[in-house]
Formats: C-alpha cells, sequence, structure tokens
C-alpha cells in the first residue's frame, strides 16, 4: 500500500495506465487527480504536507465536519414568580427572554450572568425535576457574599471546600434543582 509520500510515483502510474487504454493526461493533471485522492484541493496542497511530513489524511472541511457548541440546561419550574424572584432576584441572572405557545400556556424563558445561560421551563418533559447544573466560575466566594447579603429566606448557600475540582457553593432553587458553583482550585 502506497502513502501520500508515494503520490508523483501513482500519479506516473495513473499515467501510464491512462495511456494504455488510450487516454492522454498530462504529468500535472494526473497530479491534481492524486491530490483529491488524498482529499486536498491541489497538488500545491498536498506537496506542501509532504514536505511537512504530515500524514495523508484530509482537512476537515467545514461544511462535513462535526463541530459541538457549548451547551444551554433546561431546568424546570413549576411558578413564573417563584422562578423570577430566584433567578432574576437572588441568583443576579437577566431575563433575556421569554415565550408561550399562547395564553394560560407553559413558560419558556432564557436567563443569562456573565456567560452562563439558562432555560427555564414549565413544559412538562422538558427537564425532570432535581436535576444540578454545574458551573465553573471565578469569584465563588464574592458570589456566596453577594448571595447572602441578599437575606432571601429561601436558600442559605454555603461553600464546600473539597467539592469536584475545587470550591464549591451549591445554590438549590425552590424547585428542587440545583446549581454548584465550582472554583478551580490553584
Amino acid at each position: 500500500m502506497r502513502s501520500f509520500r508515494d503520490a508523483k510515483l501513482m500519479a506516473r502510474s495513473l499515467r501510464d495506465t491512462m495511456a494504455a487504454r488510450q487516454v492522454m493526461l498530462s504529468h500535472s493533471e494526473t497530479l491534481e487527480i492524486v491530490a483529491r485522492q488524498f482529499g486536498y484541493d491541489d497538488w500545491n496542497v498536498l506537496a506542501a504536507k509532504i514536505g511537512e511530513g504530515a500524514p495523508a489524511a484530509p482537512p476537515e472541511k467545514p461544511a462535513e465536519a462535526v463541530r459541538l457548541q457549548m451547551g444551554i440546561p433546561i431546568l424546570r419550574i413549576f411558578d413564573e414568580a417563584k422562578a423570577k424572584e430566584f433567578y432574576l432576584g437572588f441568583l443576579g441572572f437577566a431575563m433575556d427572554w421569554d415565550h408561550r405557545f399562547g395564553p394560560n400556556m407553559p413558560l419558556y424563558m432564557q436567563v443569562s450572568r456573565s456567560g452562563l445561560v439558562l432555560h427555564l421551563s414549565e413544559h412538562h418533559g422538558d427537564a425532570s425535576p432535581g436535576s444540578t447544573v454545574f458551573v465553573w466560575m471565578e469569584g465563588v466566594d464574592a458570589y456566596r457574599a453577594e448571595l447572602i447579603g441578599k437575606r432571601y429566606t429561601y436558600s442559605k448557600p454555603g461553600i464546600q471546600e473539597e467539592g469536584p475540582g475545587g470550591r464549591t457553593l451549591e445554590v438549590p432553587d425552590p424547585f428542587g434543582n440545583r446549581i454548584r458553583f465550582c472554583e478551580k482550585r490553584d
């Protein structure tokens, strides 16, 4: 089996084989065909890869590549007023948008704070109550002090010194969900 380093030999072999079948191809045409067989757009790109000693893996094409992006957790809520009191008032999130399919229909909304985005849903089946969201952050002690300063009677968040990965501040919401804010250890 030949590798991409044998590309010129492959091009010559292709040219000779096609000539035997009365199909005339120039050497440059066969070089271009071989480059495309290795997944490159043209011979110049393949030749550069050969010079670098790179493997013959074709480059990723944006349309074909799998690209995962940051996910957005969905948390189940049961009461709009209580959810807004907790997420907007207590945790200090901003409401980005909300949606209902019609009057008296369940609420679906997005809240965010400094890079963290959460979706909150009253829709049955969107999420299970009692979910946990793990959030990396900086300034966990300052955030805890901010929360305690709000004197919210339904939650007293405490720091867990040896949480998974670092100091962890776990905050339960009124619907049984938990958010674990974690600051990495040095």
